[in-house]
């Protein structure tokens, strides 16, 4: 019995520890004030701010519920075997590995170490140079995307998404909204590099083509980075899309500009001018976040112009031919199984980077 006990001490130990670096009583405190004000009939007068509660409170309660559910098991299980006896070893064992199996996989949460990693994200696609192929290249990255949050239960909105001409897409902006879903998409953040016998070409010759992938913070409250009225450019205009929508009839989409960056955010989705300015806003809080938290900036005002995810920040190639092979250029991590990946397996790219930037 003594050996277990040595084992549920030390698993205690480790918990006392991930709970006091992850703040999870803090967080409980906040979740439980969070669900006292959605309590209440009021908060739905002001829908957004409901809405931006509800996400708020899912969010906190996925960071705090597994541990909480843990450590009462384990001390649950500490007070069985104080008054147990040595023929209920077999079933102590078993449920001590359980105990430890589950503490294994909670603690990836401890990875989570940024300012913003426990928040949503925004995921933005834009197709590079190449013409069809790219935009083929940049749905095939939303579908990847969108499959591996299916997977992980993560929920998706759609934001702004432009088609290509003749297939793909140009650009996508979806909102990914689940635990830690910031902490986990920030590994995509960069250029991804497709190299594949083109199906847009008569003689299938090998193709190259670049998309880039963009991983912001999702940004709801405005005091959360805040932005000099100052400092920004709006600009309406006609919404572009198909003939005949009245979408098409006013102007409706916003171009957002923060002129010390030179940032530039522009939404068009929705059909009143200021549900796409609200958007845009949103966005732009989350893009400049992001660019503070890679410039290592104190404040907005020390941000310096077009320091974001560019062209040449290469982080993952993709290759389907002639061989297959997807490999990350930072981590090293690869992966044999392309059809897996763009399926939405980025689990092991995933953990990988968060192993590398832990080290680093």
């Amino acid at each position: 019995m003594q050996p277990l006990l040595e084992r549920l001490t030390n698993l205690q130990t480790k918990l006392s520890a991930a709970y006091e670096q992850l703040d999870v009583d803090a967080k409980a405190g906040e979740l439980a004030g969070i669900d006292e004000q959605l309590a209440t009939s009021e908060v739905w007068n002001n829908v957004e701010r409901a809405q931006n509660l509800s996400k708020q409170s899912a969010s906190l309660r996925s960071q705090v519920e597994p541990w909480q559910t843990l450590r009462i098991q384990v001390a649950d299980m500490a007070e069985l075997m104080a008054i147990g006896d040595d023929s209920m070893l077999g079933e102590f064992n078993d449920q001590v590995d359980a105990l430890e199996a589950e503490f294994e996989r909670l603690k990836k949460d401890l990875l989570f170490r940024g300012e913003y990693d426990d928040h949503a994200a925004i995921l933005k696609l834009s197709a590079g140079a190449g013409g069809t192929d790219a935009q083929d290249w940049t749905e095939m990255l939303e579908r990847m995307y969108l499959r591996w949050a299916e997977k992980n239960s993560m929920t998706t909105e759609l934001i702004d998404r432009s088609p290509g001409e003749e297939a793909g897409l140009k650009s996508a902006t979806y909102s990914v909204s689940g635990p830690y879903a910031y902490g986990k998409l920030q590994s995509e953040h960069g250029v991804h590099r497709l190299v594949r016998l083109s199906p847009f070409n008569s003689d299938s010759l090998r193709q190259t083509s670049f998309a880039l992938v963009e991983i912001m913070p999702e940004i709801a409250a405005p005091d959360e980075v805040q932005i000099d009225e100052k400092d920004l450019k709006i600009d309406v205009y006609r919404a572009g899309g198909h003939g005949g929508q009245s979408v098409n009839t006013t102007d409706s989409a916003v171009r957002v500009t923060h002129t010390p960056t030179g940032t530039v955010v522009a939404i068009q989705n929705e059909r009143s001018q200021l549900q796409n300015k609200e958007t845009a806003l949103k966005i732009l809080r989350s893009k400049l976040a992001q660019m503070q938290t890679e410039q290592h900036a104190e404040t907005l005002a020390d941000l310096r112009a077009g320091e974001s995810a560019s062209w040449g920040n290469q982080i993952r190639n993709y290759v389907l031919h002639p061989y297959q092979l997807v490999k990350d250029t930072r981590t090293k991590y690869e992966d044999k199984d392309t059809s897996g990946v763009l399926d939405g397996k980025i689990d092991g790219f995933i953990d990988a980077y968060l192993e590398w930037r832990s080290i680093l």
